[in-house]
């Protein structure tokens, strides 16, 4: 398992932009990790009052987040960055005192530009999938 403040030695993100918590598997091409949604997280202020949902793009970062742990395991102090999403798919709203569970699996990789799936899940059921093209800067 990799902790938050390992986390932070890995990605450059920094909370309230970090949408991961733990890495709780990790191999060569592929990643698990949790998230857990808090009732107090800025953006359910605008999105939306009465009815707090997480925006669809957070999780689509939060599975982007969880490719670049896996990515930049070659580039320590490297900056990944989004080259492309493909076939993202929403499936479920996530809400506040949700647990996101993410995987991602590294589908082809050229230099220092790569291609995964990922995909969101609460409960077992999706949220989110979507296929991601990100680059090593």
């Amino acid at each position: 398992m990799i902790n938050i403040e390992e986390i932070k030695n890995i990605l450059p993100h920094r909370p309230p932009f970090l949408f991961v918590d733990e890495v709780l598997e990790l191999d060569e091409k592929r990643i698990v990790a949790k998230r857990k949604i808090e009732s107090d997280e800025y953006f359910f202020s605008g999105h939306f009052p009465a009815e707090p949902i997480m925006p669809g793009v957070l999780i689509v970062e939060a599975i982007a987040q969880t490719g670049g742990i896996l990515l930049l395991r070659k580039y320590r102090g490297a900056i990944p960055l989004f080259m492309g999403i493909d076939r993202a798919r929403f499936r479920r709203i996530v809400r506040p005192g949700d647990i996101l569970l993410i995987e991602v699996e590294l589908l082809h990789e050229r230099g220092k530009v790569a291609k995964v799936s990922g995909a969101a899940r609460v409960n077992g059921e999706i949220a989110c999938e979507a296929v991601i093209i990100a680059g090593i800067k």
